[in-house]
């Protein structure tokens, strides 16, 4: 089946002598692995280099007993240059690539994630503060791939929370100071306040233009900091290449 649509390339690897593999997150496709062959070899094949998060319009062949599709066609749309040449905002783009492409199963369609990756880019061009953008990222992309942390009340007994709350690691969740377990290993339960549970909370309801606008306190920051880094690498129980150099 001959498949049209639109994709951000978020990595390729050289195969074989003239060929490149890419990773595409498409707009109605979800996660597509393709071959581009030739492309090194004839670069002019095709009206793109297959740069890191550019948004393409691809064409491809979709093999049914292969989960890597023939790519005929590929030109490149936007190139996101704004963030190219600064150092942080090209590794805050790895990192959203990276944790996007660890989340997010091959072929499931989810346009949310797509404009999700789109909002990200464009915003990572002019945006000051990078680290806030980094963490409406996580929050948002969580929410989107069901590893969404439970926050509407404890994940225990399911009691609500007012007030000063802990995080539980293991449990994914707010608990209560009734269920609040034992140390299960060095910062495994957490303390968090109620301006971070509620900012986070704000930030999986509102539209991407809104939560850009949203103030956070230092405090806030430190906390969405530990506890979406943390939580995310107990979950995916990796450490993602590129969290080193954020």
């Amino acid at each position: 089946m001959i498949v049209t649509t639109e994709g951000i390339v978020l990595k390729s690897f050289d195969f074989r002598e003239t060929s490149r593999i890419a990773t595409f997150l498409t707009k109605d496709f979800g996660k597509v692995k393709g071959v581009l062959k030739g492309i090194r070899k004839t670069p002019g094949k095709f009206g793109t280099s297959l740069d890191r998060f550019s948004v393409n319009d691809i064409v491809y062949y979709q093999y049914r007993n292969s989960d890597i599709h023939l790519v005929s066609q590929c030109d490149m749309k936007e190139f996101f240059n704004g963030f190219r040449q600064d150092l942080k905002r090209l590794t805050a783009a790895s990192y959203a690539s990276e944790l996007l492409d660890t989340l997010v199963m091959a072929e499931e369609e989810n346009q949310e994630v797509y404009v999700l990756m789109q909002n990200f880019l464009n915003s990572l061009q002019t945006v000051e503060d990078i680290n806030k953008l980094i963490h409406i990222f996580q929050i948002k992309i969580l929410l989107l791939s069901g590893f969404r942390p439970h926050l509407d009340s404890c994940v225990r007994c399911q009691k609500k929370i007012a007030g000063q709350a802990n995080f539980s690691l293991p449990w994914g969740g707010l608990v209560c100071a009734s269920c609040k377990p034992p140390a299960l290993g060095a910062g495994s339960v957490v303390s968090i306040t109620k301006g971070t549970v509620a900012s986070i909370m704000h930030i999986e309801e509102s539209p991407w233009q809104v939560v850009l606008r949203l103030g956070l306190s230092e405090r806030i920051k430190k906390e969405l900091k530990y506890v979406l880094n943390h939580f995310l690498v107990f979950h995916l129980e990796r450490h993602l290449r590129s969290t080193k150099y954020l």
